[in-house]
């Protein structure tokens, strides 16, 4: 049996399938770095229908398929796919869905309308991504989220999850990445988030509004530890997070090649 620690990243996005931003090249060194560290890596993404599943030898994994995700009362099958991350020997999980993620536009449509079921596409993706662990049957020591499509999962795992064994001993961290949008997520965002009876509606308070700003106030809280990934942060956001106490800060590091830092923190949080 492995006696490696295990690191989940669940991101928005990660080199090469999908680049919105600076910070998916990060992910693609983390998850390279954390493997060449001696732990045990697995990712989880969305599939983005822009993601070209023949070049990046996307596949089905039948075994995990079958799971449905329940979002206010309608059923959502989810479908996961994996890849192999080109040069590193670790394994990309994409959940896709025919509902959520075939269109070829990924947040906006062609004339860069918000898409209005952003909300419902969040949710979806931050529950399958906790039901596939859960299918997997793989406890992570440490989840690491990026990217406010995973904003709900921190909560989630304090709240609705947090009597499965699978997550008995995660710590996780979430990285606060600049805005990248300005819209919110519709009215009815919160009684979709609501995803089980254990979140209560002081549980989504800091979420409440469907800002980018309050997706990242609301997984900065619930989070272990915060990585400040950018120097044009919300100040409002930073000092908020700098003002809990015992909360775990990773300070912003402009030329960060290395990743030191990265694997120091996991370390703190492991313990080790």
């Amino acid at each position: 049996m492995s006696t490696k620690k295990r690191i989940l990243f669940i991101a928005q996005e990660m080199s090469p399938y999908l680049e919105l931003s600076d910070y998916a090249a990060m992910v693609n060194k983390m998850a390279i770095k954390s493997n060449e560290a001696g732990l045990e890596v697995r990712v989880i993404m969305p599939r983005f229908g822009i993601i070209n599943e023949r070049r990046h030898r996307l596949h089905e994994v039948v075994r995990l398929s079958g799971i449905n995700i329940v979002i206010d009362g309608d059923d959502y099958p989810l479908i996961i796919k994996v890849a192999s991350l080109p040069n590193a020997r670790l394994q990309v999980y994409f959940l896709d869905n025919e509902d959520y993620f075939k269109r070829k536009t990924v947040f906006a449509d062609e004339n860069e309308e918000f898409f209005d079921d952003n909300a419902a596409r969040a949710v979806f993706f931050c529950k399958g991504a906790l039901e596939t662990v859960k299918k997997f049957g793989w406890p992570p020591d440490i989840i690491h989220c990026s990217g406010w499509m995973t904003s709900l999962i921190p909560m989630y795992l304090k709240t609705a999850y947090k009597k499965e064994p699978v997550f008995a001993n995660s710590k996780i961290i979430y990285s606060l990445t600049p805005n990248t949008f300005k819209e919110k997520l519709g009215t009815t965002f919160v009684k979709k988030a609501t995803i089980s009876n254990q979140i209560k509606e002081k549980d989504m308070e800091l979420f409440k509004e469907g800002t980018n700003t309050a997706l990242n106030r609301g997984a900065a809280k619930y989070a272990d530890a915060v990585v400040l990934a950018g120097d044009k942060l919300e100040k409002k956001v930073v000092d908020e997070v700098k003002a809990e106490k015992g909360k775990i800060i990773l300070p912003f590091k402009k030329d960060n090649d290395d990743l030191g830092d990265y694997l120091q923190l996991y370390n703190q949080l492991l313990g080790k």
